[in-house]
């Protein structure tokens, strides 16, 4: 039988750097943009994951849209599978699995209210300054892109409330605030994925609100000292918590992850 090891992307296994989280060693840069690098990882995690591909099937599993995470070069190469989208599209082999992502479209379409209804309301609600983007993704979500410093106290509040009346969920990552139907997980997509790969075991890591899910479902799991579910003092006995906080965060991930694969071989 098989390991599938699920990792988060952003601020889970790769990070844009300086991140204040003292000392930086030396970087791998993992990702361009715009022809110039943002994304990195250590060169030691770089190194420990590919240890951790050599005896396990490793799937990056993220919020980011397809088009996102091709920009991603993962240690070792292109990985079998992938999970992009909040679990909304599956990667196979470097193809998009089309069949997976009509039944994703299916199950979410009665469990809230339509994109456009959302994308509508956080129109409305959101306006001024703060605001520096707005983003509709893969056609199964949105988010915004915001200054945090002055984003405005009662939108948080407000804009949660007024998804959940009508089946969506919010999430802050970063910069980001993401309105996302509440069918639309990633656990729903690794499932799938562990069926696929033959495997009877499950290891993961995240750091968000959104990858909760899929780390309660994991036989065991890690998360950093940072993020989302640090800043709500999430904790599951099987969920492991890094002692080192931003890339180094990283670092301990991939060595975590290594560790337990190697004890399962």
């Amino acid at each position: 039988m098989r390991t599938v090891a699920a990792v988060d992307l952003d601020r889970t296994l790769i990070y844009s750097v300086p991140d204040g989280h003292g000392p930086v060693p030396p970087l791998l840069c993992v990702e361009e943009l715009d022809g110039r690098p943002h994304s990195f990882m250590t060169i030691r995690a770089a190194g420990l994951l590919e240890r951790v591909r050599a005896q396990a099937v490793l799937v990056p599993t993220t919020t980011r849209t397809l088009a996102q995470y091709a920009r991603v070069r993962i240690p070792g190469g292109m990985p079998a599978f992938a999970v992009t989208s909040n679990g909304g599209r599956l990667v196979v082999d470097g193809a998009v699995d089309h069949g997976w992502s009509r039944a994703v479209e299916a199950r979410i379409a009665g469990s809230g209210v339509p994109l456009a209804e959302v994308v509508a309301g956080v129109t409305r609600q959101a306006a001024g300054p703060w605001v520096l983007g707005r983003r509709v993704a893969d056609d199964l979500f949105c988010y915004l892109v915001v200054d945090l410093a002055e984003l405005p106290r009662s939108f948080l509040p407000a804009w949660t409330s007024w998804c959940a009346a009508r089946g969506w969920v919010v999430s802050v990552q970063g910069r980001r605030i993401y309105a996302l139907p509440r069918g639309l997980t990633k656990e729903a997509a690794l499932t799938e994925v562990v069926t696929r790969a033959g495997a009877d075991r499950l290891l993961a890591a995240g750091d968000g609100a959104l990858d909760a899910g899929f780390l309660t479902l994991a036989d065991a799991a890690i998360r950093p000292a940072h993020g989302e579910l640090a800043d709500a003092g999430w904790f599951r006995p099987h969920v492991r918590v890094t002692t080192s906080a931003g890339v180094l965060a990283g670092e301990e991930i991939s060595r975590w992850l290594a560790v337990e694969v190697a004890r399962r071989e």
